[in-house]
């Protein structure tokens, strides 16, 4: 066999997927992938006649070697692409079990975490799209491409372009499947659309309220002193509100962007509840609510991978909810436990509670540290703990006090911890408050779990 009808059906291989990036439009750096892409399965389909036929190269000299013979394997190039690539073979196509990728890359093996260099298809992507995609490549030779969405507590999107790739020396139809991640873009969209949506419905209500005081202030109530102090007072109350919801906004819009990217870098929790209770404190006093947090871990025996900023603003968001729903004289206790498993970082500590996770991370087998936040209020009914952490939702009859909150601490909680690939619980007895828990990954396994307080329901 000679290994020339390879190489030239590899350069028509190349040629094509160059024109495929044309017609999809692809920006210059992901068509320099295809090309690269392409070369790397046109090397190793000769590579691999070379080795079947037994084919011999006659050995150069180091001086008459040409210079492109120093490059790296193609292997190395294909694995070197950010972008998750699959080379996908078949037989039959009403065979649904027989599509098999017989080449993948680094990224294709770290994003569906494959273990083997080749296996069924559908063991590693379900979706329907993508697989009809596919099959449109194998067996009707056509280019094709599809949205492909990660499931997942972290939402990824991403589009999948499939393009045929001629048939292997057996016969099987080969199809090339890149995957372009548009996490970024998709995300960008929806946040943009729902800043302006809600932006638009929550700030209706304060201008319109500081629109007719003006009106007032302009009318009637010009001269009278009183009317005037208190319509002010009203007014910037008001524009507190809007400022504090526009700053909510923006940072939960940030937080949402970047959801989906893991943070760098490492925090000592038990420093962040110190942090938070120090600023807090003066707050408490002046409600008349205690904050408990008896025998909290040293420095650095609590360090959770993450960012500290985002941390800390997860402390102080359940903190302050707890505090508003507490009575004067009552305390809001916090707790801190270190070294657990997922399922042990958010367990109930009160069998009689009504209990719901709210976010529960993906990768089950890594070690939590949880904080445990427990109000002294009336408590919430099991109906509401589903839609705790939607954006501005409030329950009914409850008052939150002097300090309205803008309704988007528990989102931006939820969002933070998602970004932090961690879990949060809630549990509730009527009438005698809500625990909600914030359980993070440990930076580093611990020799033995550190309890530091008891669960308080």
């Amino acid at each position: 066999m000679s290994i020339g009808p390879v190489l030239v059906a590899g350069g028509a291989g190349v040629a094509a997927i160059l024109g495929f990036g044309f017609l999809v439009r692809a920006d210059p750096q992901a068509v320099s992938w295809m090309v690269l892409v392409a070369a790397g399965v046109t090397g190793l389909c000769a590579w691999h006649v070379i080795e079947r036929v037994g084919v011999t190269t006659p050995t150069l000299s180091a001086a008459d070697r040409p210079a492109h013979e120093d490059a790296p394997p193609y292997g190395s190039l294909i694995n070197a692409l950010p972008d998750p690539v699959l080379v996908i073979a078949a037989h039959e196509p009403d065979d649904l079990t027989g599509r098999r990728f017989v080449l993948v890359n680094e990224a294709a093996r770290q994003t569906f975490r494959i273990q083997y260099d080749a296996g069924l298809l559908v063991t590693v992507i379900r979706d329907p799209d993508v697989l009809e995609a596919v099959d449109e490549a194998l067996f009707h030779s056509k280019e094709a491409e599809a949205i492909y969405e990660l499931g997942g507590a972290q939402e990824r999107v991403m589009r999948a372009f499939a393009k045929p790739l001629g048939t292997a020396p057996d016969g099987a139809p080969l199809a090339l499947l890149v995957l372009r991640d548009e996490t970024d873009i998709r995300r960008a969209e929806r946040t943009r659309a729902d800043f302006l949506a809600n932006a638009s419905h929550e700030l209706r209500t304060p201008l319109a309220s500081l629109s007719g005081f003006i009106e007032t202030l302009r009318g009637h109530a010009k001269d009278d002193a009183n009317a005037r102090e208190k319509f002010l007072s009203i007014m910037q109350t008001q524009a507190e509100r809007m400022s504090r919801l526009i700053d909510d906004l923006l940072s939960l819009s940030r937080i949402e962007l970047n959801e989906h990217i893991a943070p760098e870098g490492e925090a000592d929790l038990a420093m962040a509840v110190m942090d938070v209770l120090d600023a807090l404190g003066p707050l408490a006093r002046d409600r008349g609510v205690r904050l408990e947090a008896d025998d909290l871990p040293a420095r650095g025996q609590v360090i959770v991978a993450g960012d500290r900023d985002q941390i800390i603003q997860v402390v102080q968001n359940l903190v302050d909810n707890a505090l508003k729903y507490t009575p004067r004289d009552a305390a809001v206790k916090i707790s801190l436990r270190s070294g657990l498993s997922a399922s042990a970082a958010g367990a109930p500590g009160d069998s009689r509670a009504a209990r719901l996770s709210l976010l529960t991370p993906d990768r089950a087998s890594d070690l939590y540290a949880a904080l445990r936040v427990t109000d002294a209020g009336v408590g919430l009914a099991r109906e509401h703990l589903p839609r705790l952490t939607e954006r501005f939702y409030r329950v009914e009859g409850q008052k939150s006090g002097e300090r309205a909150g803008t309704g988007l601490g528990l989102a931006i909680v939820k969002h933070i911890v998602n970004r932090h690939r961690g879990g949060l619980a809630v549990e509730s007895v009527q009438g005698e408050g809500a625990t909600f828990t914030a359980y993070f990954p440990l930076a580093r396994a611990e020799p033995a779990p550190v309890e530091i307080a008891s669960p308080v329901a």
